[in-house]
């Protein structure tokens, strides 16, 4: 039996309910009953039943969603950490540990948090993710991720190592930055106090220096204790390429505070390390007394000029003028000597008052001090204080000394100029703003390495470990996804088409174009690497099962947005195979 519908004219169809039947060796039809007064929705119920299937009054009665779980930031990063070699980093780990660990490495970019709110995340009762299930670490305990992360701790060395092997092969430049953060309790034996570079100063901290390549790929993180001056950690950097990693030669990028003539004759010298770092300020006063001084219009075609010092021999020197860094240091300057001036007026006032008058050198120079410190104008402004009065001036020959030198700075390197040009020396040590935008990173943007609550050295140096290796993730993830970000995907055709690179960096005209549209060519929104993350969270992972057999689960994800399938497609990858 079957149900028909045969048309009629310019009225509604007969719906006919029929047998097929066999006679003379023709196959042959009769009616059975014309059902065209019933309902829609029965008509529909009954062919079901006619094709051997079970008609029912509505789906929910069959068929159950047990648990929505957002999934498809969980896809992205998953996919994109085992394409990054994650499965090899933890290939070592005992069997029960590898699914833990990849977990704790993908929670850190879609959801960063402390270890027990990722044991949360994961656990099947208060998922917040697909994460758990997919990876089945659902039943997990808290003191498995704390095993997790004392086997990272470890394994750091080999990993590391593996890293360096990958993209340190045939490179010759390598930069290196240290930064601090501060650490909740004053347990751990690395907590102390030093200084902040995100002015907490009340708290004690840890200090972690971060290794990357020439395009900002992360390759190896050390953590120190809290009191540790920058140079310092040098010496240990140097030693891990050479020992742990086997790297005979290669050029260190780092800034002036941490690659100090001290360092280099102490640490990069004896290796046979070349460098890339800059002068500082009373060097470059000294530069400037011995070449005479640097006249602007030395700068007028390129804004840099090459030359050598006998306090630097071996060296060349790459002195650069910005003339933006010029008028922005001359700017502040008045402005802090306005300010200080305001202030000492204020103080000198004091001392003339008729009632209850500041009196006393010494209680005058108190408060001078706590001015003169606020400011850091001591070296501009000569003070007259006595008993009873305080009278200053301006040093305009010390002013004049410091504004002949705005805007210039002074790179230093080893490198040859067959190997490194001026202008591709100052590249260099721009470069390192990868690394600040790696810290960004890690500290505030996406992965916020603290609160950290560990009390074991050990624990703490693998937290930042795993914080490190989801930024690796991240990376190569930004580079896939530009087309989708506000990330400019020609910044090195709109950097060599610069007269300099002295000259500020600007943005490519397809990058402007996308900050100006917020769309990218298709039509598409853009967004920044965390909202995108958050977008694709959207994609839903759903548990759901039928009446008929409800042990068997079955597994239903969204169809992907437009957005979603992109973002995908970029990656090369299928949020329903995750497995």
């Amino acid at each position: 039996m079957y149900i028909e519908s045969v048309p009629n004219r310019d009225s509604p169809p007969a719906i006919l309910l029929r047998e097929s039947y066999r006679e003379d060796g023709k196959v042959r039809k009769r009616t059975l009953a014309n059902l065209s007064c019933l309902p829609d929705g029965v008509i529909e119920g009954l062919k079901i039943l006619l094709r051997g299937g079970v008609a029912v009054p509505s789906a929910e009665e069959v068929f159950t969603v047990e648990r929505t779980l957002p999934h498809g930031h969980v896809a992205a990063v998953l996919g994109s950490a085992r394409g990054s070699g994650a499965m090899t980093w933890f290939g070592s780990a005992p069997k029960e540990l590898q699914p833990v660990l990849l977990a704790m490495l993908v929670a850190r970019l879609i959801s960063p948090a402390s270890k027990l709110a990722t044991h949360r995340l994961l656990h099947d009762d208060t998922a917040n993710s697909s994460l758990g299930r997919v990876l089945g670490v659902g039943q997990c305990s808290a003191d498995d991720l704390y095993a997790a992360l004392d086997w990272l701790h470890d394994a750091q060395p080999l990993i590391e190592r593996r890293l360096a092997r990958q993209h340190l092969v045939g490179s010759t430049l390598v930069l290196y930055d240290l930064t601090s953060t501060w650490m909740t309790g004053r347990c751990c034996e690395l907590a102390a106090r030093g200084h902040s570079r995100d002015g907490k100063r009340d708290d004690p901290q840890i200090v972690f220096g971060l290794i990357c390549t020439g395009e900002g790929c992360p390759i190896a993180v050390e953590v120190f204790p809290g009191n540790t001056a920058d140079p310092a950690t040098v010496a240990a950097q140097v030693a891990k390429l050479r020992t742990r990693f086997g790297i005979e030669h290669i050029v260190w990028a780092g800034d002036r505070g941490m690659l100090t003539s001290a360092r280099i004759e102490q640490v990069l010298k004896p290796q046979g390390m070349d460098w890339v770092s800059s002068l500082r300020a009373p060097q470059i006063a000294q530069l400037a007394a011995e070449h005479g001084p640097f006249q602007p219009s030395l700068f007028d075609e390129r804004n840099l000029l090459e030359l050598t010092s006998e306090h630097f021999p071996g060296e060349r020197l790459v002195v650069c003028r910005n003339p933006l860094l010029a008028e922005e240091r001359a700017r502040k300057r008045g402005e802090l000597l306005a300010a200080t001036e305001a202030d000492l007026a204020k103080i000198a006032a004091a001392t003339q008052r008729a009632r209850n008058p500041l009196r006393t050198e010494q209680a005058i120079a108190l408060r001078v001090g706590r001015v003169i410190e606020h400011f850091h104008m001591a070296k501009h402004v000569e003070l007259t204080i006595t008993d009873t009065s305080l009278t200053w001036q301006r040093r305009h020959e010390a002013i004049a000394q410091e504004a002949a030198l705005d805007g210039l700075y002074v790179i230093r390197t080893s490198v040859p100029t067959q190997q490194l040009d001026a202008a591709a020396a100052v590249a260099a040590y721009k470069s390192l703003s990868h690394v600040e935008r790696a810290f960004r990173s890690i500290k505030t943007v996406d992965l916020h390495v603290r609160p950290v609550f560990h009390y074991n050295a050990q624990r703490v140096r693998a937290h930042v470990f795993l914080c490190m290796l989801a930024y690796y993730v991240e990376w190569h993830m930004r580079a896939r996804l530009k087309p989708m970000l506000f990330d400019d995907e020609y910044l090195d055709e709109a950097s060599a088409s610069r007269a300099s690179p002295v000259v500020k960096a600007v943005r490519s005209e397809h990058a402007k174009a996308k900050d100006a549209s917020k769309t990218a060519e298709d039509g598409l929104p853009l967004h920044s690497f965390r909202t995108l993350l958050q977008d694709l969270g959207t994609l839903a992972y759903n548990v759901t099962h039928t009446h008929l057999n409800p042990e068997a689960k079955i597994i239903l994800t969204t169809r992907p947005t437009p957005l979603q399938a992109k973002a995908f497609e970029l990656l090369g990858l299928n949020p329903a195979c995750t497995q």
